[in-house]
């Protein structure tokens, strides 16, 4: 399970996410070469996707897409938490998130947030998902506002 969390200064919102199967392929380089629904559990470091239309309490996958496609959002980390065993509660995780992804955005997109154009937000571990099993990791999302993109965020300046 995942808290969805949207970071559109100074809003904030969550969203509960639970594991989930999908549909898309990967090619032999782990780049995600046809488009379809991967489990919020399976998204890796330039994941390209489009959120779910309708937002829910919870959700079991996004919609990957080769970043060449028209999409919203792409994984630009995924930060284990590696601060002990027991589940450190939903504040502990956002400010654990925030750093964590803040010190990430600059190196993957090229420039300072306070310069970017874009947005990031982050999936965090829910209490049911932390006990159940072994989710330990916040995965850091660079978003726009709905802008769409066609390419990769990586390098890009913006």
């Amino acid at each position: 399970m995942f808290r969805f969390c949207v970071l559109a200064v100074p809003v904030l919102v969550m969203l509960v996410a639970c594991s989930g199967g999908g549909d898309a392929s990967r090619g032999k380089d782990g780049q995600v070469t046809e488009a379809g629904d991967l489990s919020v559990f399976d998204l890796r470091v330039g994941d390209c996707f489009t959120p779910p239309k309708d937002p829910k309490a919870e959700i079991e996958s996004v919609y990957v897409v080769p970043c060449k496609d028209s999409h919203t959002q792409e994984t630009f980390a995924v930060v284990p938490y590696d601060n002990g065993d027991a589940y450190p509660g939903d504040a502990a995780l956002r400010s654990f998130a925030d750093g964590a992804c803040l010190q990430r955005y600059e190196d993957y997109v090229g420039v300072s947030y306070l310069d970017s154009k874009l947005f990031y937000t982050y999936l965090l571990p829910s209490a049911r998902s932390w006990n159940d099993g072994n989710d330990r990791k916040v995965v850091c999302i660079v978003t726009t506002t709905g802008e769409e993109l066609q390419t990769s965020i990586k390098g890009s300046q913006r």
